[in-house]
């Protein structure tokens, strides 16, 4: 005889005998107490946002240098930079980097993109000093050993290698090409061909040309003093000068509505959707509705496109919409995988669910829904001092600051449902919509062909 259980699963705790359970009301948003701040711009041009966040004795750090260019071959050279430059100084081999910062509880990472040299860190707060150092040192004296470059330029060539045979990077290049032709954003990943060629000295070069502190911006969070920070700064960082300023993206070109591309990707079993419109920026007035109709659509696990094509129809495992934020601007996508026989399926109905966002408003309901993940995602996603340095660093790039961060609850709080409502038939007009899909054309084209709005290739 099977023992009764004695619990009850989330289902069941989640239900009555009327049906689900309703969601409690959002609660008023207390204002949070202001941080102390101190936002600054250096002598070289650096800028410096320091917060203190007493979570834990640690000090979050986060660096975003400008690293746009135009030749063909700058994301191969980025690329072995930002994979490189922590390899050695002028004062301190690899060892020693190493070894400075884990005596402080310390480490630093850098990554770079089409737009910005990323650089994030964290140390113990009594190792704040030599966290300083070691990336001062960096910044104005990395050697980039010719060992050292080898030996990453042969495992990168290797991971480009792999990583262009897998769905979800080709879908990404050709959507990036898809909307934006042959501009520098969409470089996002150099070809193996052109890292084999980069040198050391090729490296050393873009380092000396681009590195640059003009234009840049720097991010402190943790258990620490703003206005001490900052002037440990001003003075760890007093030999990194230029009179020329890091180099931004040209404007991005406007992404027209039209059809979609289809990719052939031969005997492919899955197909990949990757749907786009243009968006706002964070500062736009209309950004918090723009937000709250986005995440009704297809931005959270409650939304109307995961209901209708993974819990109705089982047709993807994973079907999401977001905001990329890009120089100048923004843009929404709509990114799902499907099998190839579910491919035409899934794409009727992503674009049903698009075009009864503009003529079926969303609910208050929908609304109070979107508008507490809204406000729940950002002030859990920034309660951390990882979390929060991230945030702003990302803000600080659009020229914004602890402000803005501040003041979003409120804005979502304060939007009405008829204003999603107008948000929603201003984004989700079909005919702003464009994107690519990766499959087997050979068993794609027919059933894409019936349903239209499908270029061949």
């Amino acid at each position: 005889m099977t023992a009764p259980a004695t619990h009850r699963s989330a289902e069941e705790i989640g239900r009555t005998t009327q049906g689900p359970r309703p969601l409690p009301p959002l609660g008023e948003q207390r204002a949070a107490s202001e941080p102390l701040t101190v936002d600054t711009v250096l002598p070289n041009g650096l800028r410096v946002l320091a917060v203190h966040r007493p979570a834990v004795p640690m000090v979050e750090l986060r660096l975003r240098i400008p690293f746009a260019g135009e030749e063909s071959t700058h994301s191969a050279r980025a690329e072995l930079l930002s994979t490189t430059m922590l390899t050695g100084t002028q004062r301190r081999d690899r060892v020693r980097v190493d070894t400075d910062l884990a005596r402080v509880g310390g480490e630093l990472d850098a990554v770079v993109d089409p737009e910005r040299l990323s650089i994030g860190g964290s140390a113990l707060v009594d190792g704040m000093d030599v966290l300083f150092d070691v990336l001062a040192d960096v910044l104005t004296g990395a050697t980039y050993p010719d060992d050292e470059v080898r030996r990453e330029r042969e495992r990168l060539v290797e991971r480009i290698t792999v990583a262009r045979s897998q769905p979800r990077v080709i879908a990404r290049e050709a959507l990036q090409r898809h909307r934006y032709g042959d501009h520098p954003f969409t470089r996002e990943m150099p070809s193996a061909e052109d890292v084999a060629r980069v040198t050391a000295e090729d490296v050393r070069e873009l380092h000396a040309r681009a590195v640059l502190p003009r234009g840049s911006a720097m991010v402190l969070v943790g258990d620490i003093d703003p206005q001490r920070a900052v002037d440990a700064v001003a003075a760890a960082f007093h030999g990194w000068n230029s009179d020329r300023s890091a180099v931004e993206l040209p404007p991005l070109p406007e992404v027209p509505g039209g059809d979609l591309l289809l990719v052939h990707r031969p005997g492919a079993v899955q197909s990949q959707i990757r749907l786009s419109a243009p968006f706002v920026s964070r500062t736009d007035p209309a950004y918090p509705a723009l937000q709250l109709a986005n995440l009704v659509f297809g931005g959270y696990f409650s939304s109307r496109l995961v209901e209708n094509i993974r819990e109705d129809k089982g047709y993807t495992y994973s079907a999401h919409s977001y905001p990329e934020f890009t120089p100048g601007g923004a843009t929404v996508l709509v990114d799902a995988d499907t099998a190839s026989e579910a491919t035409a399926p899934a794409l009727l109905e992503t674009r049903y669910e698009i075009a009864r966002m503009a003529v079926v408003p969303p609910s208050e309901s929908e609304v109070d829904s979107a508008r507490r993940y809204a406000v729940g995602g950002l002030l859990t996603s920034t309660a951390s001092q990882a979390g929060l340095a991230s945030m702003l660093m990302s803000l600080a790039g659009m020229g914004l600051g602890p402000e803005w961060l501040r003041e979003h609850p409120g804005r979502l709080q304060r939007v009405t449902v008829d204003e999603v409502a107008e948000a929603a038939l201003r984004l989700f007009t079909p005919s702003r919509w464009t994107g690519v899909l990766v499959g087997d054309a050979d068993r794609l084209s027919a059933p894409l062909t019936a349903l239209g709005g499908v270029r061949l290739p």
